[in-house]
C-alpha cells in the first residue's frame, strides 16, 4: 500500500505504516460518506465510526471536516497524476503516435485526451469526487484557488512530455484549459448523472482548438 501524500492541512504526517494505513481508512470512509449523506450532513464522528478508528485517530490528523475534505482533494489529485502518467506511458508502449516513443517529444493532442477521458473517469467512479474532486466543489483551507493547483500539477507532470519548459506561459496555457474545462465538466454532469456526452464533445474540441493555437 502507498502511503497517502502529506497533505498540508494534516495536524500529523504519519510516520509509520500503521499510521498511513489509518489515515487511508479515514479518506475512504469520508469520500463514501460524501457520496451518501454529503458535505453538510458530514462529521468527523461518522467518518470515525466507518473507517473504524477512535474519534481521536481523526482529530490526530484532521482539526475538523473542511481539512479531511482537503486532504481527500490533494489524495485525488495525487491519483489523477499517477493516471495520467500510467495512459501516456501505455500510449507509447502501445505505439499511438501521437504519444511519441520514449525520450521523444509526446504530442498535445495525446496528453490532452489523457488528461480529459482520466478526470471524466474518476468523476464517474472515484468516491466522493463528484463533492470534493480537486477541492472544486467544496472550497477548502486557505490555499491556492483549486484550478490554480491543478495546472501547476499538470504542468509538472506534462512539461517534459511536450518538451516545453514549465515557465509562466505553459502554466497559463492549462490554468485556463483547466478553467474551461472545469466548467463544462461540471455543466455535463448537471445536465446528465454520467455526464451529457454531447457537452462533452463540445468542451474536447474546444479545448482541442485553443491549444492547436496555444501550443502547435
Amino acid at each position: 500500500m502507498k502511503p497517502v501524500p502529506h497533505a498540508t492541512s494534516l495536524r500529523r504526517a504519519p510516520v509509520q505504516r500503521r499510521s498511513a494505513e489509518r489515515l487511508t481508512r479515514i479518506l475512504d470512509a469520508c469520500a463514501d460518506l460524501l457520496d451518501e449523506v454529503g458535505y453538510d450532513a458530514l462529521s468527523t464522528r461518522a467518518v470515525a465510526q466507518r473507517a473504524g478508528v477512535p474519534i481521536g485517530s481523526v482529530y490526530r490528523f484532521f482539526g475538523n471536516k473542511r481539512q479531511m475534505a482537503d486532504a481527500l482533494a490533494l489524495r485525488n489529485l495525487e491519483r489523477y497524476a499517477v493516471r495520467v502518467t500510467e495512459r501516456l506511458k501505455d500510449a507509447r508502449r502501445g505505439g499511438d503516435p501521437r504519444a511519441g516513443a520514449a525520450g521523444s517529444r509526446g504530442d498535445w493532442r495525446a496528453a490532452m485526451d489523457a488528461v480529459l477521458d482520466e478526470y471524466l473517469a474518476m468523476k464517474r467512479t472515484a468516491p466522493g469526487f463528484s463533492l470534493v474532486d480537486f477541492g472544486n466543489q467544496i472550497p477548502v483551507g486557505s490555499r491556492a484557488e483549486p484550478n490554480h493547483r491543478v495546472a501547476d500539477r499538470l504542468t509538472d507532470l506534462l512539461s517534459d512530455y511536450l518538451g516545453r519548459e514549465p515557465d509562466d506561459d505553459l502554466r497559463r496555457i492549462f490554468l485556463i484549459a483547466v478553467e474551461t474545462a472545469d466548467t463544462l465538466v461540471h455543466l455535463a454532469f448537471r445536465m446528465a448523472p454520467e455526464g451529457d456526452e454531447k457537452i462533452i464533445e463540445e468542451a474536447r474540441e474546444l479545448l482541442r482548438a485553443y491549444l492547436a493555437r496555444a501550443l502547435d
